[in-house]
């Protein structure tokens, strides 16, 4: 299991070091028991219930499962380089409310927008890139990076 974290400016008054240290020992094992972060940041198992219910209520985190898609049937993951033009959030919430689309992130560089998604198939990878990604106003460009192998996938960066 995987702690994700939103952005922290938004909720600046949630994250104290109490919080910080609860995402934490979150980020090392999802499932450990609250009186077991209880112990590890000092507080009782009902106030760590507490914090972990208004951090995830907040959309400072979540707690995921961190899957290996090829064992869920997924066999093709790729990201996706985006050049658009006009405005970005449209395009990007388009692309967000896409079941294949697991990522999305405006960027600057050479890319407007990266995603990343995941299909069943080559087949229906490209009919996610032809008759979807690329039929968004907007959107002039993509190039697209087949993954052939998962070496690392973390979300263990703790907090600062």
């Amino acid at each position: 299991m995987a702690v994700r974290t939103g952005h922290p400016d938004k909720n600046q008054g949630l994250l104290d070091e109490t919080s910080k240290a609860i995402i934490e020992q979150l980020q090392v094992d999802g499932r450990r028991s609250y009186a077991a972060i209880g112990k590890a940041v000092g507080l009782s198992e009902a106030a760590v219930r507490q914090r972990v219910q208004r951090l995830t209520d907040a959309g400072v985190m979540q707690v995921v499962a961190v899957t290996d898609p090829l064992e869920l049937g997924f066999d093709r993951q790729a990201m996706i380089g985006i050049k658009a033009e006009g405005s970005l959030e449209p395009i990007a919430n388009q692309l967000a409310a896409m079941d294949e689309v697991e990522y999305v992130v405006i960027t600057a560089g050479s890319f407007d927008l990266l995603v990343e998604v995941l299909c069943e198939s080559d087949e229906h990878l490209l009919q996610v890139l032809s008759d979807r990604i690329r039929q968004i106003e907007g959107v002039k460009a993509t190039e697209t990076f087949v993954y052939l192998k998962l070496v690392k996938q973390t979300y263990s960066w703790g907090v600062r």
